[in-house]
């Protein structure tokens, strides 16, 4: 994947099990979105392919996906449950559908009473809780969750981290992008590790620590690294 005359991403190459979680790590500036945008289409890549059980991934092969990007893309003049609504029919439900399923998930991640407040009067975790809830809307056979819990405290964090294991026991693969070591150790199966578009650590969490003479995830993160101000960020 090159930007001008700028290589990003380079020889990269992994696959993702079904029905598991895993995990996309590195710092900011190492390629995650990169990746995933140019996977999904929304860059336009110089080579290489997402498939889905052997298929080239597009649009029209009927793939449920689900994708929450690190930035916040919600319309934010009108109110939380139209918004969803809306997004709920964008993705095959019924108005009646998608407003059972608002209702329901917002009172599950304690925004009930904001179902009438336009979203630009949410804090920046509520527009995230309800930018999770149009993503799973549709039960996605696969998601792809950028920093879902980025700005969240910890009682928040945990609940989605609670949301995202539900998804994946009802047969859901997650693509779960992070740099929280905390939330890797608790959601994810295997992992890949990247630093300047390039995987340095890929495998299940036991298999790359044994790689790093049995190091912690955070250690293995510096060594990767080289520098303290890059070290993953950690829950309060």
């Amino acid at each position: 994947m090159d930007f001008g005359n700028k290589t990003v991403i380079e020889d990269l190459s992994f696959d993702v099990h079904k029905g598991e979680v895993f995990g996309f790590l590195g710092s900011n500036g190492s390629g995650k979105t990169t990746t995933i945008r140019a996977l999904l289409g929304i860059y336009q890549p110089t080579g290489g392919e997402l498939t889905v059980n052997g298929t080239p991934f597009s649009v029209s092969t009927g793939t449920k996906l689900g994708y929450l990007p690190e930035e916040r893309g919600l319309y934010k003049k009108e109110t939380v449950l139209d918004v969803m609504i809306y997004f709920g029919q964008l993705k095959g439900l019924t108005k009646t559908e998608a407003k059972t399923h608002a209702e329901t998930y917002l009172a599950r991640v304690k925004l009930a009473d904001k179902a009438t407040t336009r979203i630009d009067k949410l804090s920046g975790g509520q527009q995230q809780k309800v930018q999770l809830g149009i993503t799973i809307m549709n039960d996605p056979e696969l998601l792809i969750l950028d920093e879902p819990t980025k700005g969240f405290d910890p009682v928040n964090r945990r609940l989605l981290m609670d949301i995202i294991e539900e998804h994946q026991r009802a047969g859901a693969t997650v693509i779960f992008v992070t740099h929280q070591m905390e939330e890797v150790e608790r959601l994810c199966d295997r992992i890949i590790l990247l630093k300047d578009g390039k995987s340095r650590a890929y495998g299940t969490i036991e298999e790359v620590k044994s790689s790093f003479n049995n190091a912690s995830l955070d250690d293995i993160f510096l060594e990767v690294y080289g520098d303290e101000n890059a070290q993953p960020e950690r829950s309060e």
